[in-house]
């Protein structure tokens, strides 16, 4: 790939925060929190890497990891 040919020199992801716990479904300790973008707009989750069932799902900011100042007052 040329250097003209990239979009952006920044990965195209944010990376997951560790959780301690344990899936309820399936057991496994391998619990991730990071925002994700669905229908009904950003949601900070908590999923099993593994079987990938949502622990928890809250509302996120507007526009998920992207924070403006307003937003702060």
């Amino acid at each position: 790939m040329s250097e003209d040919s990239r979009t952006t020199s920044r990965p195209l992801f944010l990376e997951r925060r560790p959780i301690e716990g344990t899936c309820p479904r399936c057991g496994a300790e391998q619990l991730c929190g990071y925002p994700v973008n669905s229908e009904g707009g950003w949601f900070d989750v908590v999923k099993c890497q593994y079987c990938l069932l949502s622990v928890s799902r809250e509302r996120g900011p507007r526009l998920g990891p992207i924070r403006l100042l307003t937003d702060q007052l």
